[in-house]
């Protein structure tokens, strides 16, 4: 397991989110049964703003890009669950759900179709040009997205090969039970009815290797000796050029790009996620006595989340990724349980109470038994952090 992928696992899901949100809130212009107020334009920029600048906080990108390991789905899910409210738009849950199938799935295809392990700084990169687009005009934040690619490119562009198959292993371990069904992927013909995506045998190769198709045999003296061509099943072209690794450039891959930039409807499918997910969603239900490490970390991360937090949760505008609130109300209903997150809701005060009750909390997740002192300062110091917040 790498422990340079968080980094890349958090900018490339929050660039897909702000893809969807973008979207979704160009085309909700909120009609008197959709909200109290309809959205305007203003609204939507600062809704993007809000959430930009949160994202690429300095603080909170500290803490972000210290060597460590990915954490859990849930404890991942909660973060992003924060950042999505960091505006004054609102979420049910079944329309953040839907959000976070969204962004990662889209991420795990584009994982998957990375020619080279390396090419996955590329589709960051697409990630972080788009976002820049977006606060193109704001010069505060436009600072904020600047010092992120300084550290991508300070951090990333001088690790080998074997380093970036390692983060792609990492990602691919983070995905591999996620089998939502996407329209737009079912449509495109690129994902099957059981979730799992189809992977292309055409396209340019990886750049700086040849297309398939030759065998070429050598002597023990390093000397060619014959040559062999075969039928490579596919419709391989070789890459023109090399994607550009630095603040300005063309990436020339097209994964990580936005492919909502079209107006079209997306819809995720839940009864295409397999038996084995739904065996690995009850082993993940037991005790995990890593939990109270993880949200130490976790604390840590969030503290650097500066959320606006209005006096009256009215005040927000709610967005809803369904074509109504019925069918938001239902897809809440029906979402199988080996789906859902479980989304830690951590909202530590300095009230004695409220500690000492996630006090109580956390010790649950401890093995019987395991009362070591080092265990314990930690779960001190995660109050601590908390209580910050």
């Amino acid at each position: 397991m790498s422990s340079r992928t968080l980094p890349l696992l958090f900018i490339n899901l929050g660039g897909e989110m702000l893809y969807i949100l973008d979207q979704r809130l160009r085309a909700q212009n909120i009609p008197a049964d959709k909200a109290k107020k309809g959205w305007t334009e203003d609204d939507r920029r600062k809704v993007m703003n809000d959430i930009i600048s949160t994202m690429f906080n300095k603080k909170f990108l500290d803490e972000l890009f210290k060597p460590q390991e990915l954490y859990s789905k849930k404890a991942l899910r909660t973060v992003f669950d924060r950042l999505a409210h960091a505006s004054i738009m609102r979420l049910n849950q079944a329309s953040m759900d839907k959000l976070y199938d969204l962004m990662t799935m889209a991420f795990k295809y584009q994982v998957l179709l990375c020619p080279r392990p390396k090419d996955i700084l590329l589709v960051s990169f697409n990630h972080m040009d788009a976002i820049k687009e977006f606060v193109k005009d704001i010069p505060c934040i436009l600072t904020q997205v600047d010092e992120t690619y300084q550290q991508l490119i300070q951090i990333y562009t001088n690790l080998s090969s074997g380093e970036f198959q390692l983060i792609r292993q990492t990602l691919l371990i983070f995905f591999q039970d996620m089998h939502i069904r996407v329209s737009i992927f079912l449509k495109d013909k690129v994902q099957n009815s059981n979730g799992r995506f189809v992977l292309p045998t055409s396209g340019p190769v990886p750049y700086g290797t040849q297309v398939p198709g030759l065998i070429r045999m050598f002597s023990c003296t390093g000397k060619e000796v014959s040559r062999l061509q075969f039928s490579n099943g596919g419709n391989y072209n070789a890459a023109i050029r090399e994607g550009s690794f630095e603040i300005f450039g063309d990436r020339v891959t097209k994964l990580g790009t936005n492919m909502y930039s079209v107006s079209r409807p997306v819809e995720t499918l839940m009864s295409g996620t397999s038996t084995n997910s739904a065996q690995h969603a009850k082993v993940n239900m037991a005790p995990n006595p890593l939990a109270k490490e993880e949200l130490n970390l976790l604390a840590r991360l969030m503290g650097g989340l500066e959320v606006q937090k209005p006096g009256n949760a009215d005040n927000g505008f709610r967005v809803n990724l369904f074509a109504t609130d019925e069918e938001e109300e239902e897809a809440f209903i029906s979402r199988p349980d080996e789906l859902s997150y479980g989304v830690i809701k951590i909202q530590a005060t300095q009230d004695q109470q409220a500690s000492a009750e996630l006090a109580k909390i956390m010790g649950e997740f401890s093995e019987s038994g395991d009362q070591s002192p080092i265990v314990s300062s930690k779960g001190d110091d995660l109050l601590a952090m908390m209580d910050g917040l």
